[in-house]
């Protein structure tokens, strides 16, 4: 299994970097494209509908290829170890590529276009070169982590929560250039302010559990269930970062710029929080 589990990485591993390739030439081949072919009237959004093009759709192909790659590499790894990608940062580090991926994947098919996942696969790869720095051998169990079940719900959750926020950040980037330059090969404004919202819509509720099931899970492990550990109130703060967006755009009617800077401000504070552990210390620095 281990053996299975280091090749179905490397595959994945190749079959993203081949795939955010073909993604960002088909970015350029599609602005390109749209120069000769817009015709005069036609909308930004109407517009992007020429980017189902072939280095798309093999871009796609492999996207999903390395999504499934990595479903193995985590199965695997699972098997040979007998409990869930979280005890360390190259397991943590891979579920969230998956993630990044799976979110990408499901945005792309319910907007129809490519151009959202050409900023995800980046970040899932960054993820994935990241993990290959790490040491990847398994260790055994620290206490605080072998309540497994508990504990495999907590990170599925929050990989949910991560990886749909950094589709969020993705459309709020993305939103940014739109309003600098206008470009007509991308989408248009409307579409990725929605799209960043959608995203939040998504993965709040799973951050909500991400925070919740943590507690409990703390109070199996420590004996209380909040103790202001830092990675826990960096945690709490990305909450309410996302809680305010949502309250902002809901009930204060915030749309555009202002709803996109809380999108990238939130994104940091996830980095913030999943990183932490390298400079907070406290109890979560065994990961």
């Amino acid at each position: 299994m281990g053996r299975m589990e280091a090749f179905m990485f490397m595959a994945s591993l190749i079959a993203l970097a081949l795939s955010a390739l073909l993604y960002v030439w088909e970015l350029f081949k599609l602005r390109r494209t749209l120069k000769g072919k817009i015709i005069a009237g036609a909308s930004e959004d109407a517009a992007v509908g020429y980017s189902v093009l072939d280095v798309g759709r093999f871009a796609t192909i492999l996207a999903a290829s390395a999504t499934a790659f990595l479903t193995l590499s985590l199965v695997a790894r699972a098997v040979n170890t007998g409990h869930g990608p979280f005890t360390n940062m190259y397991e943590f580090s891979v579920v969230l590529a998956w993630g990044v991926m799976a979110a990408s994947l499901y945005f792309q098919w319910r907007y129809r276009t490519p151009v959202i996942s050409v900023l995800a696969t980046l970040i899932a790869l960054a993820f994935l070169i990241f993990a290959n720095t790490l040491p990847s051998q398994p260790s055994p169990l620290v206490p605080a982590l072998q309540q497994s079940l508990l504990l495999t719900i907590h990170v599925a959750v929050a990989i949910v929560a991560y990886g749909t926020f950094a589709i969020s950040f993705g459309a709020a980037v993305l939103y940014m250039v739109q309003r600098r330059w206008v470009l007509s090969w991308l989408p248009g404004q409307s579409m990725l302010d929605d799209m960043g919202y959608r995203g939040v819509i998504i993965g709040f509720p799973f951050m909500t559990l991400t925070i919740v099931l943590g507690a409990l899970w703390a109070d199996v492990a420590w004996g209380r269930y909040w103790g202001w550990d830092p990675k826990e109130t960096a945690s709490l703060v990305t909450w309410f970062i996302y809680g305010g967006y949502l309250h902002a755009r809901v009930l204060r009617g915030w749309r555009g710029t202002r709803s996109a800077t809380l999108l990238l401000l939130g994104f940091g504070a996830v980095l913030l929080t999943y990183f932490g552990n390298y400079f907070f210390g406290g109890l979560h620095a065994y990961s």
